[in-house]
C-alpha cells in the first residue's frame, strides 16, 4: 500500500505485547502504508482519510506476528528420518545425506519452510544455514530469493563450518569450508544482502555453527567480522551434555566461558537451545544481555533436555521461539511452540506457574525481536512499528467456550489464520498463502526430497 493509504481492523481482541501488556476485550488496528498508526480500544476514529479496506475482526484476536529465532530450512527435505536418536546419532546419520545438497535442493526446501511458517502465523523468520558443500550452487542466494518470495521479513544467519571427519568433526571434508572461505563468503553475504535500515526485509548474520563443527579462530574471527560489518552474531550453545564434556575436554571450560573467551557474549548475540546451563552461566548471559532461541520441539525430539527459561527470564536474559530444522521438528511450525514451551516447561513437580500464557506469547514475538536485535520496529503492536501482525479466529468449535482469548491462544488447539500482514501486505487468508501456490511447494519439496534421497544412496 502507499503511506496514506490505510486498513482498518475492528471490533477484535488485541493483544498488544506491549512493555505494559496492553490488552482490549474489543479494540481496533489503523494500518497506513507499512506501520502501524494507531492501536486502541473501541471504535476506530471517525474521519480516516484514503481507508482502502475495512475488516470486521470479531471473534478474533490480533497479535504481532510470530517471530523464529531459530531454523534450518535445507533440512525440510529430510524429514521423518532418524526419530529415535540422540543429536549426536542423529547427526552422524543426517550428516553423509546433508552434505550433498545443491542449489535447486536447498531453493526448494526454503520454499517450505517459508512456506509452512507463514501459513502458521509467522511473519519474521531467520534461517541458520551452515552446510555449503563444494560446487553446490548460491545457496544463500536461493534462500533469500525463497523468503522474498513468501513475502515474510527474514534473517539468514550465515552459518559456517572448518571442522570435518579429518579434524575430528561430524561432517564429511568436502561438506565443510577453510576458515578463510568461510569468513571471505560470509562478509561477501553481509555485503551483498545485509538490510540495516528500520523496514529491512532481509538482514544478515554471522554464524558458524557450534563448538564441535568449527575452530576457535573461526568463532574468535567470526566476531570480529560481525562486529566490523556492524550485523548480529548466532551459534548454537550449550544444547547437550556430550558438548558440555566435549568443550571441558577440548578447552579445558564449559560452553559458556569457551564461548566467552572467543568474544561471543554480548547483546548483539544470540544463541540456539542453551539446555545445560547452570547458574553462573545464565548470569553470564543476563550480565552480557545474550539472546537464546528456545526450541522446545526439537529438544524433545533429540532428548536433549529442558531449557531453563523461566529461570533465564527471572534474570533478564532476552529469549525467543525456535522451530529449528525440520528433520528434529517435522511439523516445521512456530506457532504450536507457544503451548509447547508452557506446557515442557511446566513438566516436574510444583512447577505449574513456571510459564503462563502471556509469557509464551511474549517469547514467541517481542522475546523474538529481542534476540533478532528488532524490537524497535517489531514485536509488539505498537503506533510507529511496523506493520507485522496476525487475525486469529477463535470463534469456532475449538476455542469458542474458552473465555480469555490469549489463553485460548496458548492452551488450546492450533488456531485458524483469518489474515496475517507482513510489511502491510496481507500475505495469508483463510488459512492460505497468497504469495505461493502451496500445492506447488509441496510438490517441489517431495520431488528434491526424491532426488537427494537417490543420490546419497549412490554415495
Amino acid at each position: 500500500m502507499a503511506a496514506d493509504q490505510r486498513i482498518v481492523i475492528e471490533n477484535c481482541a488485541i493483544a498488544t505485547v506491549d512493555a505494559d501488556d496492553t490488552e482490549y476485550a474489543s479494540g481496533y488496528l489503523v494500518i497506513a502504508g507499512n506501520r502501524i498508526e494507531a492501536v486502541g480500544a473501541g471504535s476506530a476514529p471517525e474521519g480516516l482519510e484514503n481507508v482502502v479496506r475495512r475488516i470486521d475482526a470479531t471473534g478474533h484476536l490480533v497479535t504481532p506476528g510470530l517471530i523464529n529465532t531459530h531454523h534450518h530450512f535445507y533440512q525440510w527435505i529430510t524429514r521423518g528420518l532418524a526419530t529415535d536418536h540422540n543429536l549426536f546419532n542423529w547427526l552422524v546419520a543426517l550428516y553423509p545425506t546433508w552434505a550433498r545438497i545443491d542449489e535447486p535442493m536447498v531453493y526448494a526446501a526454503a520454499r517450505g519452510s517459508l512456506a509452512m511458517m507463514a501459513r502458521g502465523g509467522v511473519t519474521t523468520a531467520m534461517d541458520h544455514h551452515y552446510v555449503y558443500p563444494r560446487g553446490s550452487g548460491d545457496l544463500s542466494g536461493a534462500i533469500i530469493r525463497a523468503a522474498h518470495e513468501t513475502g515474510v521479513r527474514f534473517t539468514l544467519a550465515r552459518g559456517s563450518m572448518d571442522r570435518s571427519e579429518k579434524d575430528g568433526g561430524l561432517p564429511p571434508d568436502f561438506a565443510v569450508e577453510t576458515l578463510e572461505g568461510a569468513l571471505t563468503a560470509t562478509e561477501a553475504t553481509v555485503k551483498e544482502h545485509h538490510d540495516a535500515s528500520f523496514d529491512a526485509m532481509t538482514q544478515v548474520a554471522v554464524a558458524p555453527c557450534s563448538p564441535f563443527s568449527v575452530s576457535t579462530e573461526l568463532l574468535r574471527q567470526g566476531a570480529e567480522l560481525a562486529r566490523g560489518l556492524g550485523v548480529r552474531l548466532h551459534t548454537h550453545g550449550s544444547e547437550t551434555v556430550e558438548e558440555e564434556k566435549f568443550c571441558h575436554e577440548l578447552f579445558g571450560m564449559g560452553p559458556t566461558d569457551y564461548f566467552e573467551s572467543t568474544g561471543w557474549l554480548g547483546e548483539d548475540v544470540w544463541m540456539a537451545h542453551c539446555v545445560h546451563m547452570n547458574d553462573s552461566d545464565i548470569a553470564a548471559f543476563a550480565r552480557t544481555k545474550t539472546g537464546v532461541a528456545h526450541c522446545p520441539s526439537s529438544n524433545a525430539r533429540l532428548a536433549a533436555g529442558i531449557a531453563r527459561v523461566p529461570d533465564m527470564l527471572k534474570a533478564g536474559v532476552p529469549v525467543g521461539l525456535g522451530v529449528d530444522g525440520t528433520a528434529s521438528n517435522e511439523s516445521g511450525e512456530l506457532h504450536t511452540e507457544l503451548r509447547n514451551a508452557l506446557l515442557i516447561n511446566r513438566l516436574g513437580a510444583h512447577r505449574e506457574a513456571a510459564l503462563n500464557a502471556r509469557q509464551a506469547l511474549r517469547l514467541g514475538t517481542h522475546g523474538g525481536a529481542q534476540v533478532l536485535g528488532r524490537a524497535a520496529e517489531t514485536g509488539s503492536l505498537e503506533a510507529g512499528k511496523l506493520a507485522d501482525l496476525v487475525l486469529w479466529k477463535l470463534d469456532t468449535l475449538a476455542h469458542a467456550s474458552i473465555a480469555d482469548p490469549v489463553t485460548a491462544l496458548v492452551f488450546g488447539a492450533a488456531a485458524p489464520i483469518t489474515a496475517s500482514f507482513v510489511n502491510g501486505r496481507q500475505i495469508v487468508e483463510d488459512g492460505r498463502l497468497l504469495t505461493v501456490d502451496e500445492d506447488a511447494v509441496a510438490r517441489s519439496t517431495r520431488d528434491e526430497a526424491q532426488r537427494l534421497a537417490r543420490i546419497a544412496a549412490q554415495g
